[in-house]
């Protein structure tokens, strides 16, 4: 009797909950923004995420092939221990960036730990407006800014297309509307020259996960941006021949 009368308002609830209308894509991205408006206001760049963990890393050593995954919330829920065992590969992703906080933080989580190679992927979140709106050259002088950052320091730039996105489910939708499959290809086209121009290594994820619609595949993401495993599985090797053209003499 105690468990049922717990339950009663809890039933009572629900059907109100169910009623609720699904929230726009406007009203998500505004939520969105509410939700990170203190971590913006306080740490624009979010610089306190890893500062104890780049404190407690040991210093590179000799021949050690040191590459930091440098991204967003694609790279930060990346298992990379598990995709890339027994490699010296540093994930310093954060959800919800955009490249003006990752260019504040990179010398912090990219140019202090020394690696020989950094795989910079963004851009997803800047055409989002996460931050607020942005032009695409102002994305693309973010860009160039971190690549001439790591170049002066000795450190191989990869850099990877932004991923395409879908929206095949209810999942998706939101995430879709705000990324326009124009604005990427002009984003990945723009990297492609550029690295082309400087000698960085274009790390083409696009190409391998887009489908024949030009959107992303259906099976490697629920969400319409994030990758599954199986999205993972693709990237990895890509990733993995990239460091080794970075890397070679």
């Amino acid at each position: 009797m105690n468990r049922i009368r717990l339950l009663a308002p809890l039933l009572l609830l629900l059907p109100a909950l169910a009623q609720q209308p699904q929230l726009t894509p406007q009203q998500a991205l505004d939520q969105y923004r509410a939700m990170k408006a203190p971590t913006l206001r306080d740490d624009f760049g979010e610089l306190a995420r890893y500062r104890d963990a780049n404190s407690a890393l040991k210093p590179s050593v000799a021949g050690e092939t040191r590459v930091v995954f440098f991204g967003d919330s694609i790279t930060d829920i990346w298992k990379l221990d598990e995709y890339f065992p027994g490699k010296p590969y540093i994930n310093r992703g954060i959800g919800g960036q955009t490249t003006p906080q990752m260019l504040l933080r990179f010398r912090q989580d990219v140019v202090d730990l020394q690696p020989r190679a950094v795989i910079i992927l963004a851009g997803t979140n800047d055409i989002a407006g996460n931050t607020g709106p942005e032009r695409i050259e102002d994305i693309e002088a973010n860009y160039a800014s971190m690549a001439e950052i790591a170049r002066a320091n000795h450190i191989a730039v990869i850099y990877a297309s932004v991923l395409p996105v879908h929206n095949y489910t209810p999942k998706s939708r939101n995430m879709y509307a705000f990324r326009s499959p124009a604005k990427i290809l002009e984003l990945n086209h723009w990297l492609r020259n550029y690295c082309e121009q400087t000698g960085c290594q274009y790390l083409d994820y696009f190409s391998a996960m887009v489908d024949d619609k030009g959107l992303l595949r259906k099976d490697l993401a629920e969400d319409g941006l994030h990758p599954s495993e199986a999205g993972y599985k693709i990237m990895a090797p890509l990733a993995e021949a990239a460091i080794e053209k970075a890397l070679k003499p």
